[in-house]
């Protein structure tokens, strides 16, 4: 019952962030020889003119996949456990038989599906390339065929995406062997995930564990693979199940830090706290091909590992960065006023904090913490 309602609650949500955000428009393809509709979901407060490049989540099956999978990134991104996403998804309700054709003697696409591989990756994501802030990162999710439709670019020598998501697929006969040859080989770090269900149609189930056997004995540490039998669930339901799994699984190192990383990682650091927080983000920028913005939460972790550490020379670096990153926020005023606590000189300290009223409260600083510690010092 819980499994079904956490269904039904992420497509309320996915009706509510798709108010007045979604593009919809027609996609002229010269390798189809006809037009595709396809569906545009950017990050919220989206601006062309700054910077940030987003990742690229491109579904398949788009008439119906599209809202559950924008309803999840929205929801997961809100609260920072995702970066926002550039989610553009293909409708196929009138061609997917089409679309997803294989030759029986290869397993591999031909007619039909060869010119809507060729579509994906030499029309789709290049005009969506040119015309949005798009990083390198790209996730395909694909449904049923689709999903065994998006194996087929995990073999290519430079696969173009780096995450794929097999919601219950209906396998080609030897994509089990073929993708147990094909990931041993990958070179760069890429993200397998697969799903299917204890109600799941039984003779895709029976293809999907021979994968999943295929797979999961796999030493390659560019291949990060996740599997998901799901209980109280069928080849439908399992979708709203699988789609923030895999997101969590894709973005597990884009987290921010969690208890188990402060205790086991940050305070178990051979360098200091400061040095462990650039390193992380550095991982993340290397990893993904994207900044991301320091968030409050890391700031914290880290203002707390160094006093337990006494180390004040990561405080002092701390309420720099703070200012450098929020610069309209209390918080550097904050972490600044702690680090000449921590170094004997109240009086900075009193005028730190004092200096942080006059600035915005944080998710985690608010005015009263700020008075607080001005009415400590004072007394």
């Amino acid at each position: 019952m819980m499994k079904h309602f956490t269904l039904a609650a992420f497509v309320f949500l996915s009706t509510l962030t798709l108010t007045a955000q979604v593009i919809y428009e027609p996609f002229e393809s010269s390798r189809l020889g006809e037009s595709r509709d396809i569906k545009i979901q950017l990050p919220r407060n989206y601006n062309p003119e700054e910077k940030t490049l987003y990742p690229l989540v491109v579904v398949l099956d788009g008439d119906y996949l599209f809202e559950p999978v924008v309803g999840n990134t929205d929801y997961q991104s809100y609260w920072e456990d995702i970066p926002n996403c550039i989610v553009v998804g293909v409708n196929q309700s009138a061609t997917r038989s089409e679309d997803f054709f294989y030759a029986e003697e290869t397993n591999f696409p031909i007619a039909d599906g060869a010119n809507f591989f060729e579509f994906l990756g030499m029309e789709l994501i290049p005009y969506i390339e040119d015309t949005y802030m798009v990083s390198d990162f790209r996730i395909a999710i694909g449904h049923d065929l689709s999903a065994n439709f998006i194996n087929y670019y995990i073999f290519k020598e430079k696969p173009m995406f780096r995450a794929f998501v097999l919601l219950s697929p209906e396998l080609a006969p030897e994509i089990p062997k073929l993708m147990a040859q094909r990931a041993p080989l990958i070179e760069t770090n890429t993200f397998y995930y697969l799903a299917t269900a204890d109600d799941d149609v039984k003779s895709l189930k029976t293809d999907i564990m021979a994968l999943d056997t295929a797979l999961k004995g796999i030493e390659n540490d560019f291949f990060h693979y996740r599997f998901d039998d799901f209980e109280d669930a069928n080849h439908y339901s399992l979708v709203g199940l699988g789609i923030p799994k895999a997101l969590n699984q894709i973005f597990s190192f884009y987290k921010p830090i969690t208890k188990k990383e402060y205790t086991e990682k940050v305070l178990e650091y051979q360098g200091s706290p400061f040095d462990y927080l650039m390193r992380k983000y550095e991982d993340i920028e290397l990893f993904y091909g994207f900044e991301k913005k320091v968030v409050e939460n890391d700031l914290r972790a880290i203002a707390a590992a160094s006093k337990k550490k006494n180390d004040i020379e990561s405080l002092k670096a701390l309420s720099k960065l703070a200012r450098q990153e929020y610069p309209d926020s209390m918080i550097s005023a904050y972490y600044q006023g702690m680090y000449y606590e921590e170094d004997g000189n109240l009086k900075k300290a009193l005028n730190s904090y004092q200096s942080g009223l006059l600035l915005e409260e944080s998710d985690y600083i608010t005015k009263d913490m700020l008075l607080d510690k001005i009415y400590e010092l004072q007394d």
